[in-house]
């Protein structure tokens, strides 16, 4: 029984391009056929920022001429982008602000504890001076206990923040790598604003005068 050849247009292959994204890079690289013929669709012009005026006022007279009864419509492809990666800008401008009140409330309670600590410790701090401690060794032996609880904290922060980072990297297609340089220099700049938030105090108590820190005590 012989079956019913399909019908089928042939075409004729006029040239081949590089691969480029025509969705979002959520989605990787697929196939694309791109078909001359008379169907009626969208016109792209690639233009000048300079130029846009200018060029969008022409091109609607000149819609106009042909289209009267039909309203232009067009939009720049960085409007579209925008659109397309909306949701990836504000969850980063929001975890922006957020790593911004995180730091300075940190800081704020950085600040705090050590001047509670320092206080608490006066009397300790006037002894080692007189005994001959500098101010570079009393800063560093009062900011070292702060700072050990910083790189405590950032080694039990750092495997989260990894999996998590990694869990939303993987809803695009094509993604950076995590490297560990990110997290070191991410635990660096950490420590350097723990060290500069809690030496103000620290300094501050290894320059006071150790005999009104005895007498006081």
């Amino acid at each position: 029984m012989d079956s019913k050849p399909e019908d089928f247009e042939e075409l004729t292959i006029i040239g081949v391009i590089k691969d480029f994204h025509f969705e979002s890079l959520h989605n990787s690289i697929g196939g694309l056929c791109l078909q001359l013929g008379q169907q009626q669709g969208p016109l792209s012009l690639r233009i000048k920022g300079a130029d846009a005026a200018p060029v969008i006022a022409d091109l609607e007279q000149q819609w106009k001429r042909f289209s009267p009864a039909q309203e232009p419509r067009y939009r720049f492809m960085d409007e579209t982008l925008n659109r397309m990666y909306g949701a990836e800008q504000r969850i980063g401008k929001i975890a922006l602000l957020f790593a911004l009140l995180a730091a300075f409330v940190s800081c704020l309670g950085l600040f705090g504890l050590a001047a509670f600590t320092t206080e608490q410790r006066t009397k300790e701090i006037g002894v080692r001076k007189v005994l001959g401690a500098s101010v570079v060794g009393i800063t560093r032996l009062l900011a070292g206990d702060f700072l050990k609880l910083v790189l405590i904290s950032f080694v039990l922060a750092a495997p989260v923040a990894f999996y998590f980072m990694q869990g939303w990297l993987a809803d695009f297609a094509y993604r950076i790598d995590m490297h560990w340089w990110i997290f070191a220099a991410a635990g660096l700049v950490a420590l350097a604003v723990a060290f500069l938030t809690v030496s103000v105090q620290s300094i501050k108590a290894a320059l006071a005068n150790p005999v009104d820190s005895l007498r006081n005590e």
